[in-house]
């Protein structure tokens, strides 16, 4: 099967997997995380079949949503490309990708390093920040029932990963405790540069906040 065919049939199998997911992290997610790989790719020498693979099929089931299991996401990855008769190591770089993708509260070794993995991981770490990445996250919040903003809770920068993943603070404490920290974790030199422009956003954004919240 042609590089062409296999990811065609990947879009349809996310789309249709996701097609109910919660709305920070459905296909649209996938779409801008697809087309913002493919923009970084064009200045870093990666393998594009991997990079295409692995953006699109990285939330193809989100720990968040399934109670914590981090097995299970790589392997319905695995599972659909063995289907489409994909290289098995091709299989074994994106499953790769897939388990070491993911932010985990910051403090989290990170088991495996590849250019397809940094370019991916750069354009998952931009859908998160700047003005969609607002968007994304009191999206999340509302979806999980979490106040705004509650000056009397701190965020916490020191988590563990099961702290991390266990947190019911506001959504305000996500962007001190995940979103404005991604801008120094960029691997690539174009999602560095995107980064400036988003977290620049962000910055702004949360000084209108407090001044609205003071009633000024």
């Amino acid at each position: 099967m042609i590089e062409d065919q296999i990811i065609s049939k990947t879009i349809d199998f996310v789309k249709n997997t996701l097609q109910d997911a919660e709305g920070g992290h459905d296909w649209f997610h996938i779409q801008r995380v697809f087309k913002t790989s493919q923009t970084i790719a064009k200045e870093e020498n990666v393998d594009f079949l991997i990079v295409s693979l692995g953006a699109l099929l990285h939330d193809i089931a989100d720990s968040k949503f399934h109670n914590g299991d981090e097995t299970i996401g790589p392997k319905v990855a695995s599972d659909f490309l063995v289907s489409i008769e994909v290289d098995k190591s091709i299989i074994d770089h994106v499953v790769l990708i897939i388990e070491n993708i993911s932010f985990k509260g910051g403090n989290t070794t990170q088991n495996f390093t590849s250019p397809e993995l940094d370019v991916i991981q750069d354009a998952d770490r931009l859908d998160a920040i700047g003005a969609i990445g607002i968007a994304r996250c009191f999206n999340y919040g509302g979806f999980k029932n979490r106040a705004i903003y509650n000056p009397e809770i701190a965020p916490k920068l020191n988590m563990t990963k099961e702290q991390y993943k266990s947190s019911t603070a506001p959504t305000i404490n996500h962007f001190y405790e995940k979103l404005l920290l991604l801008k120094d974790r960029m691997n690539t030199s174009t999602g560095k540069r995107i980064a400036e422009e988003r977290h620049h956003f962000m910055e702004i954004f949360l000084d209108q906040f407090y001044r609205e919240w003071e009633g000024q």
